[in-house]
């Protein structure tokens, strides 16, 4: 099991990220004026694969949407498979918006 790791909102880079030792884990994102946040890419370094913190990465950000009260664009691949496994949280997605897999 992965630790439990703070989720920081780099507005700067426009990107949520985990520090991990001296990994960045991430997920980009691009915010347009009226509420959609776009999360276009997730990067986990490979040192850090395997280990759950990309799933955790995810799940965190889609709680931090849901609180910001934001709809969701995923355009990254990683987040769309997330959204497959976890339906659910398909409530914070944007109308009109399909998921593939």
């Amino acid at each position: 099991m992965a630790e439990d790791y703070e989720l920081i909102d780099n507005e700067t880079h426009h990107q949520y990220e985990f520090h991990v030792d001296k990994y960045i884990p991430k997920i980009e994102y691009i915010k347009s004026k009226n509420g959609e946040i776009y999360l276009t890419h997730t990067e986990v370094p490979i040192a850090l694969e395997g280990k759950g913190i990309g799933s955790q990465l995810v799940e965190k950000v889609l709680k931090d949407i849901e609180k910001q009260e934001l709809r969701l664009v995923p355009l990254c691949p990683f987040v769309a498979g997330y959204l497959q496994k976890h339906p659910d949280w398909k409530r914070i997605v944007m109308r009109g918006i399909n998921i593939q897999s």
